[in-house]
């Protein structure tokens, strides 16, 4: 059994070349190139070193993995047979350099060993270039790679051994799955030698260079938000910043708990937004709500109990089980039918029962909203009446309950026949198909608008409050009514 050493050439000029190689090189038996297209090659030649390239392979197989198969079986026969082989590739042998990647696992699997000496990447000079620091993130791929490619990268993308427009438009074409067609790229060659390009383009122009060879390679910035996509990345990187050591003190003592009042909050100005019917206000609102979101999350991922990636995956798949018409074969009739389906499939989720019916409904829910649950809940099993008229007389009756109660001086009854009241009432939203919780809400803004009307009305008439009778307050108030059309 021979020797298998593998060394890289460096990015560019032979002076990038390590010592170490250069030792390797010159008292190798069998030197291999994975390709003589390579600036080092002619000082190789000068210096009295021979070698074998593959390049005659990349014509004679149909496709790139046929071709690095090929190169990586027949590096590893010669080793069998004894040889001491140094095989080269250009920059870092462990660099997007897919024939090491293959030579590894099949020698693995023959039992060969092979020793891997360190070189310099076209990636050290590509970064002083871009003035990028690694250390932030980075994705490294070969061009054949991007097809297979599940996700976007979150990261800046370097996409490398972009040998021609063929390749090029390929790589041009995958990219655009992920990214906008006129989203920036930047186009590296002949990085550290003579005629260096570094060069911003449209990404729908790669397949369009005037020049397109074995040195060219594309980096793609991160934070493009690409076709019809978004990024969540800015506000999740400030979010972990805030959390961070020598972040926000008051943001690092949150926990879930501290969070909740804040959660509900923004929910309702969510809603106050829609009412008013202000786009501005309710992206704003949206937003304030989504960092609400993002807070928990973080605090999740520090405790080890779950991502953001994890519930965005979570309800995206939900979203999906649970819309069989949609992304299935099943068919509905009406949006009625919808809803039955989307119970039956939360319940199978569920994977077993609840010991009441009225399980399931958040505590900290407002009153009018958990009594509207609670009443749904309830009518599912059939305790619920037919019709509305039963409604109006329940309300009634209830009224009438709390006459009695205020007569007996009773607090405690009061307070519960009133609640008895508002849960009648909710009942009545609910055979109305109107949100109880929601037209509140609608009539708590609409009572503040008046009486902003109505103090207005009362500065401009140099009165005070106390010098209005309750008949000019109720003018007032009417023409607060009359001022909203």
């Amino acid at each position: 059994m021979g020797e298998l050493m593998i060394v890289g050439l460096g990015p560019g000029s032979l002076g990038l070349l390590t010592l170490e190689t250069w030792d390797l090189l010159a008292a190798a038996d069998l030197v291999l190139l994975r390709t003589a297209k390579h600036p080092t090659v002619d000082g190789l030649k000068e210096r009295g070193v021979s070698f074998v390239s593959y390049d005659d392979v990349y014509d004679a197989q149909p496709t790139f993995d046929a071709v690095y198969d090929f190169i990586a079986r027949d590096c590893l026969a010669k080793v069998e047979k004894g040889q001491k082989v140094v095989y080269a590739v250009p920059g870092s042998p462990l660099v997007a350099e897919k024939t090491v990647s293959l030579i590894r696992l099949l020698a693995a699997e023959r039992n060969i060993a092979v020793k891997i000496a360190p070189g310099m990447s076209f990636l050290e000079v590509l970064y002083v270039r871009l003035g990028v620091d690694p250390a932030a993130g980075m994705t490294i791929l070969d061009s054949i790679d991007l097809a297979v490619l599940r996700d976007k990268p979150s990261t800046g993308l370097v996409v490398t051994q972009i040998y021609s427009r063929q390749v090029a438009s390929e790589a041009k074409l995958s990219l655009m799955e992920w990214y906008a067609d006129d989203d920036e790229i930047i186009v590296a060659r002949n990085l550290g030698l003579p005629g260096e390009e570094v060069r911003k383009i449209p990404l729908y122009e790669l397949d369009r260079l005037p020049v397109i060879d074995h040195l060219t390679s594309v980096y793609v910035p991160p934070g493009q938000a690409g076709p019809g996509q978004f990024e969540l990345s800015p506000v999740i990187d400030i979010m972990a910043r805030l959390r961070a050591p020598g972040g926000c003190l008051w943001d690092i003592e949150q926990t879930h708990r501290s969070l909740r009042r804040y959660l509900v909050e923004e929910v309702y100005e969510v809603l106050e937004a829609i009412d008013l019917k202000s786009a501005g206000q309710l992206c704003e609102e949206l937003g304030d709500l989504l960092l609400q979101i993002v807070f928990h999350a973080r605090i999740a991922e520090e405790c080890g109990d779950f991502t953001m990636q994890e519930v965005i995956d979570g309800v995206a798949a939900k979203l999906v089980r649970r819309h069989p018409h949609v992304f299935g074969d099943v068919t509905v009739q009406d949006a009625g039918e919808v809803v039955l389906n989307w119970e039956q499939i939360k319940q199978q989720e569920k994977g077993h029962e609840r010991p009441s019916v009225l399980d399931g409904i958040p505590p900290e829910l407002p009153g009018l909203m958990k009594a509207c649950k609670l009443q749904i809940k309830a009518a599912k099993v059939g305790f619920d009446w037919d019709n509305i008229a039963p409604v109006w007389e329940k309300i009634e009756e209830e009224i009438a309950e709390l006459k009695t109660a205020i007569e007996s001086g009773d607090t405690e009854a009061m307070e519960g026949e009133l609640g008895d009241i508002l849960f009648a009432v909710v009942n009545l939203a609910r055979f109305l198909k109107v949100d109880a919780e929601i037209a509140l809400n609608v009539t708590n803004s609409k009572f503040k608008r008046r009486f902003v009307h109505m103090e207005a009305a009362v500065g401009e008439k140099g009165l005070n409050w106390e010098q209005l009778t309750l008949a000019e307050l109720d003018q007032l108030w009417d023409e607060a009514k009359l001022a909203e059309g």
